[in-house]
């Protein structure tokens, strides 16, 4: 590491340089960092770093790495100077954070930073990131000019399906169930090869504070509130032109911009939503919102699989005894719900395996879907709108979500050659 506030003439050039209160608090990044350039980096303070990338030793710069943890997030106004410093200076920009909360990573990305990476710091992640950064830019390509037409809005679909409902619901708050329900819709449109992959629609019914739009990192549009509140005029074009596409392989219905009384829409308004998204497509995950309304009977009735979320805790059992007896007392199918059970222990921990047999026993229900804690990383990937399948591929709870996917396309199937 060279001293960037000394730098002696005959020194290296310093290709990249470190950014912290105290580079020592990170030593993997110095042995990662040593490992990528030899001595051919440096390392300042927050307080130095944005007056060095006016001085002419820093015109050799290729990156930074800013490393920060939780101490530093009081001082996320200086942090997101820097990074703008940086990025007026040409310089890239590489985060490295250690419990540092999403939002406050969500305002640093936003500020420019070109690459995070979590620390301590994977095993090769931080030069994966590096030669990212380092990648050439693609050549831009000419365009002959056209007539100026109308920006597209919506999706253009085709009818003749004859859909899959599954609707996700959380017994409780923050148990997961929007993250499956995002995950779980796209693992299925990605499930079929390229010529044989099935059509599927997202539709986030969670009309006050529904995140299907955050975790995929899509707009909330204008289109969702005039389908809403003219269910009657509704037809499959207009419900394509509500629909917002994620890589051209899952079409999302995302909640509206605004925040809507959950009884702008009854049972035949959502029955009819759910019809003509069965016409058009092969597989709708419709997530639900935690509170029991007036179209949950339509819902359940309606769909062939009804997932619950719950987790190994009082709250989960108690809204679950409270949600059988509410559905008992108005004679509807609280049988056909499917129960699932998030952040379940693993194999190993046999006290907490007794415990959810205990749970589901007393509960009188079957907890046979069981999805390991995916940890930080399945929270850092809903908050920069990835999929698991994209942000974290080998993260456990990604592959069990996988083969739930499969498991449903094969009770599909088997269905369709039963007909």
């Amino acid at each position: 590491m060279t001293s960037l506030t000394d730098t002696e003439a005959e020194a290296p050039p310093i290709v990249a340089c470190t950014i912290s209160r105290d580079v020592q608090n990170f030593d993997l990044l110095i042995e990662d960092m040593e490992a990528l350039l030899g001595e051919a980096w440096g390392d300042l303070g927050f307080e130095e770093a944005a007056a060095f990338f006016h001085q002419p030793e820093a015109a050799s710069l290729e990156f930074i790495a800013m490393a920060i943890d939780a101490i530093d997030e009081p001082d996320l106004p200086m942090l997101s100077s820097i990074i703008a410093s940086a990025r007026d200076a040409g310089i890239k920009v590489v985060l490295i954070a250690e419990d540092v909360t999403p939002a406050s990573l969500h305002q640093l990305l936003r500020k420019g930073a070109d690459e995070f990476v979590p620390y301590p710091l994977p095993e090769g992640e931080l030069g994966a990131a590096v030669e990212r950064l380092r990648a050439p830019d693609p050549a831009p390509v000419a365009i002959t000019p056209e007539p100026a037409a109308p920006a597209p809005t919506g999706v253009k679909l085709k009818g003749g399906g004859d859909g899959v409902l599954i609707a996700v619901q959380g017994l409780a708050g923050g148990v997961g169930a929007t993250t499956l329900a995002v995950n779980l819709a796209y693992e299925l449109a990605t499930s079929g090869g390229k010529d044989k992959q099935p059509r599927v629609c997202l539709i986030d019914l969670g009309l006050q504070f529904g995140s299907v739009s955050t975790y995929l990192d899509l707009p909330r549009r204008e289109n969702v509130y005039e389908l809403l509140s003219d269910i009657d005029a509704m037809d499959g074009d207009s419900f394509g032109q509500a629909l917002s596409s994620y890589e051209g392989k899952l079409q999302v219905l995302t909640s509206p911009a605004d925040i809507l009384p959950l009884d702008i829409i009854g049972p035949a308004e959502v029955h009819k939503i759910l019809d003509v998204a069965r016409d058009h497509f092969d597989y709708i995950v419709i997530d639900m919102p935690g509170t029991v309304v007036q179209w949950t009977e339509t819902v359940l009735t309606e769909a062939q699989i009804y997932l619950a979320m719950v987790e190994l805790n009082m709250r989960s059992a108690q809204n679950t005894l409270r949600l059988k007896k509410a559905l008992k007392s108005e004679d509807l199918p609280f049988e056909k719900i499917r129960f699932v059970l998030n952040r379940a222990p693993k194999f190993t921990d046999l006290q907490a395996k007794s415990r959810v047999k205990r749970m589901a026993d007393s509960l009188d229900i079957a907890l046979d879907v069981q999805l390991p804690d995916g940890g930080r990383v399945v929270a850092q990937a809903c908050d920069h709108g990835l999929p698991l399948a994209t942000h974290a591929v080998k993260n456990p709870l990604r592959k069990e979500i996988v083969k739930l996917a499969d498991q449903l396309i094969a009770i599909g199937v088997d269905d369709a050659e039963a007909a």
